[in-house]
């Protein structure tokens, strides 16, 4: 027997404390029968001397799926199993019990008998613990050996078990009957808020989040490979830039200055290539402050490479081969299906220079307009403007609304206007573009990347016409680093820079509609609280304390809620009540039932 039976454990200062604290959270009235039902099951375990919370190391010795894996054709290896999980579901009948474990990998069948679990005349362990004391969601472990069942399952024959946690929440448990899914865990604000149970109820969800890390871990791989340097630059600075966005500001006591996050770390990766790297790269979390929908968290993480004397034409190339290896590395494919589509990213991409695209999903050709005109065509294709927009952003908007979402398949945009782009070189061969370009999929932006600009001189100048659109009321407009500018004097050598989202990237290879999909806790506004009434609330009501208990046991936490009350639906439930806690009371009548509905 793994449970222990240990005197005086449930007092251990001999006060008392630890029981008294089970009965006084049992009766709360905050919490559902079902949750009383458990915090009584608590309490019970505490009485016997059973740790529900156990500090000892339970060794695992074996994984659901590899056992489903080698299972029969190693059956020697699975005869001492020793695993740990939760429980799922349960089948008790009499004597023998099935019970369906999850551990991180999968699900197995579990087989008790209680002549096994209690080879003594004494069946406390199997009759009382495990029958009535044990929950779904409860984590234990198990010692026993595999065999396979006359309907065929693949089960361990449990010889001994542990409670490992006692859980004190029911689980919203999924069922699957014909094939037809009931009471699946799938309304995306609790899913989000309630990650823990989203994982721990639809499988599939923690499948996301493996395949995100194996992204990761393959441009991990694939940059070391290329001899590239991964660093860590200030997610505190004095000076946000390197983007365009509003940031999170904050104060730090011990220096007396403002800090912000940063919204990008491009410039600290380029004081970094200054100081003599050839390349460096970063994952880094970045912030902005900004609105919310299913491709913008306001925390979010990006891969930053930038690599001394190569163009954005080089640049290209990298991106291509980087992300056709990634989809092959968690796909086993270059062919993802992403909602109703079949991306390909098999090198070559297709690619189009801004204007080239604008014209040829608009039939305008906006190359040799100035902001005015610039004004007028967004309005034709419906964009709205502010007088704080410049030429740059103008441009920006038009694209966004007549092309970005028709580029479904991996395409590079390139050569976008100067005044889009204050730290992208100019371009070597085009009047008023820089060397830039931006890979889109799916109808939404990739990455990001240019030939840097390594002008002191011009960056200066970039910087100020930002300062000027600042004053005009554009708080996405960068600011001016002088410090930068000051590495740059130095000397940056020719370097090509790369901004690439990975959660953008990820939503992409596991077919996820939303960017919160792909992130374990995204940004959610403040819960909305339920205001629970007390006993006193509902006796000022004319419900008698007794029954008020009984009212809000029944679901029915405040005033408001019981006015929603069916009054013989509440009648029956009382009685029920009174009857399985054995309350010394008289039953109420029904129509003093109704009496308190109404006057709620």
């Amino acid at each position: 027997m793994l449970v222990p039976k240990r005197k005086g454990f449930h007092d251990m200062d001999g006060t008392g404390k630890i029981f008294k604290f089970a009965k006084k959270i049992s009766m709360t009235n905050e919490l559902s029968e079902q949750e009383q039902i458990r915090r009584q099951a608590l309490e019970e375990l505490y009485k016997m001397g059973i740790n529900p919370y156990p500090a000892e190391t339970f060794e695992v010795n074996a994984l659901t799926t590899e056992i489903h894996v080698n299972f029969p054709a190693n059956t020697f290896m699975y005869q001492d199993v020793s695993i740990a999980g939760r429980i799922m579901s349960r089948r008790i009948m009499g004597a023998a019990s099935f019970v369906e474990l999850q551990d991180a990998h999968g699900r197995i069948q579990l087989y008790f008998k209680r002549d096994d679990i209690c080879p003594g005349e004494d069946k406390t362990l199997y009759n009382t613990v495990f029958k009535r004391l044990l929950d779904i969601g409860d984590i234990i472990g198990v010692k026993g050996f595999v065999f396979i069942t006359q309907m065929g399952e693949i089960t361990i024959h449990v010889k001994e078990f542990a409670l490992l946690s006692k859980s004190l929440r029911p689980l919203p448990i999924v069922k699957e009957k014909d094939a037809v899914v009931y009471d699946a865990f799938t309304d995306p604000e609790q899913r989000y808020r309630q990650r823990y149970v989203d994982l721990i109820v639809n499988p599939n969800v923690r499948q996301t989040f493996i395949k995100r890390a194996a992204i990761m871990n393959s441009m991990r791989t694939f940059l070391n490979q290329k001899g590239y340097l991964e660093v860590e630059t200030p997610v505190l600075q004095p000076l946000y830039g390197g983007a365009a966005a509003r940031p999170f500001k904050t104060f730090h006591n011990a220096l007396n200055s403002t800090l912000y996050l940063r919204i990008a770390n491009e410039l600290y990766l380029k004081r970094l290539i200054v100081g003599g790297y050839d390349g460096v790269f970063e994952f880094a979390k970045d912030f902005r402050n900004e609105g919310m929908d299913r491709f913008h968290n306001p925390e979010f993480t990006q891969m930053e490479l930038y690599v001394a004397y190569k163009d954005y034409e080089w640049m290209m190339n990298l991106v291509e081969e980087m992300v056709e290896k990634i989809a092959y590395d968690t796909n086993g494919s270059t062919q993802i299906k992403v909602g109703d589509n079949i991306i390909d990213f098999k090198r070559p991409w297709k690619r189009f220079t801004m204007f080239e695209a604008i014209k040829h999903f608009t039939g305008i050709d906006i190359s040799a307009m100035d902001e005015p005109e610039l004004r007028d065509t967004a309005c034709k294709c419906g964009v709205e403007t502010t007088e704080a927009m410049g030429k740059g952003k103008l441009i920006d908007e038009i694209f966004g609304a007549t092309c970005e979402p028709k580029l479904i398949q991996p395409t590079f945009i390139t050569d976008y206007p100067v005044e889009m782009s204050p730290l992208a070189k100019k371009h070597r061969g085009k009047e008023g573009l820089v060397e830039r370009f931006e890979a889109i999929v799916n109808g939404k932006e990739l990455c990001n990347a240019f030939s840097e600009l390594n002008d002191p001189i011009d960056q200066r100048q970039r910087f100020e016409a930002q300062l000027e659109l600042g004053r005009r009321g554009d708080d996405e407009s960068m600011v001016l680093d002088e410090d930068f500018l000051r590495a740059i004097e130095y000397g940056m050598p020719p370097t090509a820079g790369l901004g690439m989202g990975i959660d953008r990237l990820a939503m992409v290879m596991t077919n996820s509609h939303s960017i919160q999909d792909v992130l374990f806790f995204p940004q959610m506004k403040p819960e909305i609280k339920s205001i629970i009434t007390s006993v006193e609330d509902f006796v000022a009501k004319g419900i008698p304390a007794e029954y008020a208990e009984l009212v809000m046991k029944s679901g029915f936490s405040t005033l408001e809620s019981l006015k929603t009350a069916v009054p013989s639906k509440l009648f029956n439930s009382i009685c029920g009540l009174r009857k399985k806690l054995k309350l010394d009371i008289k039953a109420p009548t029904i129509e003093e039932v109704t009496s308190w509905v109404n006057n709620a």
